[in-house]
C-alpha cells in the first residue's frame, strides 16, 4: 500500500476508539452529506440522496400495493390547528419552529413549521368525510419537516429531515388496528429485506408511546455499538383526533359518528442506521438492494492496448442489469481507487487488466468478506447476481448475530447493570408495568424502554426493578 493509500485509511477514526467521530466521519469521507451555514441542517449529496431515493422507491411500492395513495400539503400549520389536541401540542411545544412575520408584516396568527402533519391531516379529514362511501381514506406524503432538536447528528437527528408520514381515516376501530399493523410490517421488511438489518416488533409503553396515539408501535434495531434505534413506528389513534376536528361520518345505519385515525412514518434515520449497522474501519458498507452502485469496474494498466475499450464493453452490458460505475480516472492510483470504493461502501468491486482481459476473466471483489473471486467473463452476468445476493445475506446474518452477542437476559437490577455496562445491548427482563420502575432505569443506566415485543419469552414473573409480580415482557437498551 502507498503512502497516499494508507493516508487514506487513516482519515477514518477507528470504530472501536470513538464510535460517534467514526460515524462523522464516514458521512463527510463516504461523500454523504455535508454540514451547511443553517445550524443543526445538513446538505444531503447525490450519493446519499441516492439512498434515499432507493429506500423510498422500495418502500412506496409496498405502500400502493397496500392500497396507500401519495398527496401532499402545506409545510405550514396554524397555531389554532396545533392547539386541538392537548397531548399533542404538549409533546411537540419544544421542537415546534413558528413564523411570525410574512414579508415585513407580522402574522395575526402564528403558523408553525411542520413538525409533524396529524392537525393538518385531520383537519382536512373533517371536510373530505362525509359518509362510510367515503371510507377509508389511506393517503401518505414525501416531504420534509422540522423539529428544533438541540442536539443533532446527521441524518440521526437533524433539525430538518425526510420522510413520509401516513395519514389514515377508518370506520372501525378494527380496521384502523389492522391499517397500523400493515404497516409496521412493511417498515419490518423495508428494513430487513433492503437494507439488511434484522428487527424487533413491538408495542412502546405508555411513557414512550407517541404524544396523543392510543398505542405505538415500533420497529427496532441494533447499531454495532450495541446501541438501540428506534427506525420505524406506526400509531393508532382511535378517535384521539377526530373527536377534536370533528371527523365524522355517516354510518350504514343513517347514524354519525367519529372515525377511527392512524399515523406512521420512517425517515432519512434509515441511512444512519444502515452506515452504523454495517459499517466498518474502511468506511462505509451498503447492502447491495439498497446501494447506489453495486459494482465498480476497475481498470488496471489502462494505458494498455485494448483494457479501455474492454472495460467500456463490460461496462454497458452489466448496465444493464446492475447499477454500475466504471471507474477511468487516469490520476489515481488503482489502490487509491480500490480504497475509495470501499470506503462508499459499493458492495463489488470488478479488477480487469491485461492479463485478464488475455485469459477471459476477471477478479471480482466482495466489500463484505474481502474475498476475491475469479470469473469467466462470459459467465459475469449471470455470476453477479449469485454474488451480490451472497452478500445482502450475509450481511443481514452478520448484523442480526451482533444483535444476539449483545442481548442479555436480566432478573434484577445488579443484573441489569452489570450486563449493561459489560456488553451494551438489548436487556430482556420482566416489567411490572410501573412508570416509576421505568424511570429509575433509565436513571440508573441510561437505558430507555424500547417495547414490549410481539414475540413474547418466559423469562421470569418478577420485575427487574422493584421484584414485585410481572407479566410485562420488555426490552430496553440505550438509544440514538
Amino acid at each position: 500500500m502507498s503512502k497516499n493509500e494508507d493516508n487514506f485509511v487513516k482519515e477514518i477514526t477507528n470504530i472501536e476508539d470513538n464510535f460517534a467521530k467514526w460515524y462523522t466521519d464516514i458521512v463527510i469521507k463516504a461523500d454523504l452529506a455535508d454540514y451547511t451555514d443553517t445550524k443543526g441542517c445538513i446538505a444531503i449529496k447525490p450519493y446519499g440522496y441516492a439512498i434515499w431515493e432507493n429506500i423510498q422507491k422500495y418502500a412506496d411500492e409496498k405502500f400502493k400495493a397496500s392500497g396507500v395513495k401519495n398527496i401532499y400539503l402545506p409545510v405550514l400549520i396554524p397555531e389554532s390547528l396545533l392547539n386541538k389536541e392537548k397531548d399533542h401540542v404538549e409533546g411537540f411545544a419544544p421542537e415546534v419552529a413558528w413564523v411570525t412575520v410574512g414579508g415585513q408584516e407580522e402574522l395575526e396568527e402564528k403558523l408553525c413549521i411542520r413538525p409533524t402533519s396529524e392537525t393538518m391531516f385531520s383537519t382536512l379529514y373533517s371536510k373530505w368525510v362525509k359518509s362510510w362511501r367515503d371510507l377509508p381514506m389511506v393517503y401518505n406524503q414525501w416531504c420534509n419537516v422540522l423539529r428544533w432538536e438541540k442536539e443533532t447528528r446527521p441524518f440521526l437527528r437533524s433539525r430538518e429531515f425526510l420522510w413520509q408520514e401516513g395519514h389514515t381515516v377508518h370506520s372501525t376501530a378494527e380496521e384502523a388496528e389492522e391499517r397500523t399493523q400493515t404497516m409496521l410490517n412493511i417498515y419490518a421488511e423495508v428494513i430487513e429485506e433492503l437494507l439488511a438489518i434484522p428487527v424487533i416488533k413491538g408495542k412502546k409503553t405508555e411513557k414512550e408511546k407517541f404524544a396523543g396515539a392510543v398505542d405505538t408501535y415500533t420497529v427496532e434495531t441494533l447499531m454495532h455499538d450495541g446501541r438501540a434505534l428506534q427506525a420505524g413506528t406506526s400509531h393508532y389513534f382511535g378517535q384521539n383526533f377526530t373527536k377534536p376536528f370533528d371527523v365524522t361520518f355517516q354510518n350504514k345505519d343513517g347514524k354519525e359518528e367519529y372515525a377511527y385515525q392512524t399515523s406512521w412514518g420512517i425517515s432519512t434515520r434509515l441511512i444512519g442506521a444502515t452506515i452504523m449497522a454495517h459499517g466498518d474501519n474502511r468506511g462505509l458498507k451498503l447492502p447491495p438492494k439498497v446501494a447506489p452502485i453495486q459494482a465498480v469496474i476497475v481498470p488496471i494498466a489502462i494505458k494498455k492496448e485494448g483494457v479501455l475499450e474492454k472495460t467500456q464493453e463490460l461496462y454497458e452490458t452489466l448496465s444493464k442489469k446492475y447499477r454500475m460505475e466504471c471507474d477511468t480516472r487516469e490520476n489515481y492510483t488503482p489502490g487509491y481507487k480500490f480504497n475509495d470504493w470501499e470506503m462508499r461502501g459499493v458492495p463489488t468491486r470488478i479488477e480487469l487488466g491485461p492479463r485478464d482481459i488475455e485469459n477471459g476473466e476477471c477478479v471480482v471483489v466482495r466489500r463484505d468478506t474481502s474475498e476475491k473471486i475469479v470469473v469467466k467473463l462470459d459467465e459475469l452476468e449471470t455470476k453477479l447476481e449469485k454474488i451480490l445476493d451472497d452478500i445482502q445475506i450475509n450481511m443481514f446474518n452478520e448484523c442480526k448475530a451482533n444483535m444476539e452477542r449483545r442481548t442479555s437476559i436480566v432478573h434484577n437490577l445488579d443484573e441489569f447493570v452489570e450486563k449493561i455496562n459489560t456488553n451494551q445491548g438489548l436487556i430482556k427482563s420482566m416489567w411490572c408495568g410501573s412508570e416509576e420502575c421505568e424511570n429509575k432505569i433509565k436513571e440508573l443506566t441510561g437505558a430507555h424502554s424500547r417495547c414490549m415485543p410481539f414475540e413474547k419469552e418466559v423469562i421470569g414473573d418478577k420485575c427487574v426493578c422493584c421484584g414485585k409480580p410481572a407479566d410485562k415482557y420488555i426490552i430496553w437498551g440505550r438509544q440514538y
